[in-house]
């Protein structure tokens, strides 16, 4: 049962590290990757984008979460 914790904060340590990683590259880009100067809305929508790529890892995270409180409570 360890393990299972343990590999789920390591997961969610990692997935926190990449959007704050990918929140910061958005901001702080002056250009994107098609030549297009960022304005403050243009960045609002990547960051929007971004959000929504990363729903779907923690809706997996939330599951395993589940999976693990169930798990302990069952021993």
């Amino acid at each position: 049962m360890k393990l299972r914790w343990i590999s789920w904060w390591v997961t969610n340590i990692i997935w926190f590290i990449l959007f704050a990683v990918g929140t910061v590259l958005v901001w702080m880009r002056e250009v994107d990757g098609a030549g297009v100067t960022q304005t403050p809305k243009l960045k609002l929508v990547a960051f929007l984008v971004l959000l929504i790529a990363f729903i779907i890892p923690i809706i997996i995270q939330v599951v395993w979460l589940i999976f693990n409180l169930r798990a302990g409570r069952n021993k």
